[in-house]
């Protein structure tokens, strides 16, 4: 009884902060910023509701793939984010106007004739 309960919480809270993570790339400004809630909300938002299915669902091989699927998604996504960062700084992707730093301006030089990035 007590499992359902943390379980049906667990999938309240995973669903709020996929439902934060949808609002966050609706409402903000530019790319970088979108890309910030959409990696960092839902991942959290999943990894709540695999807990609450691990919790609902006490079998060895359901635990098995609800950690496997966590870490998945922990490891690829950061490194997802950033590629897609890169890429859309590469591109100049327009930043929001009120953005004061841009760690990258002065260390990549894309040359958009060659496509490649100059020495």
């Amino acid at each position: 009884m007590i499992s359902e309960w943390i379980s049906a919480v667990l999938l309240v809270l995973g669903a709020f902060f996929m439902l934060l993570a949808a609002i966050g790339v609706l409402r903000l400004p530019d790319l970088y910023i979108r890309m910030h809630a959409a990696t960092k909300a839902s991942s959290f938002g999943a990894l709540l509701m695999l807990v609450a299915v691990s919790i609902h669902f006490p079998v060895a091989y359901v635990i098995t793939e609800a950690i496997l699927v966590i870490i998945f998604i922990f490891l690829t996504a950061p490194v997802a984010s950033h590629m897609i960062g890169r890429i859309a700084h590469l591109l100049k992707v327009p930043k929001w106007e009120k953005t004061t730093v841009d760690e990258l301006e002065d260390r990549i030089n894309y040359d958009e004739k060659k496509g490649k990035i100059k020495d």
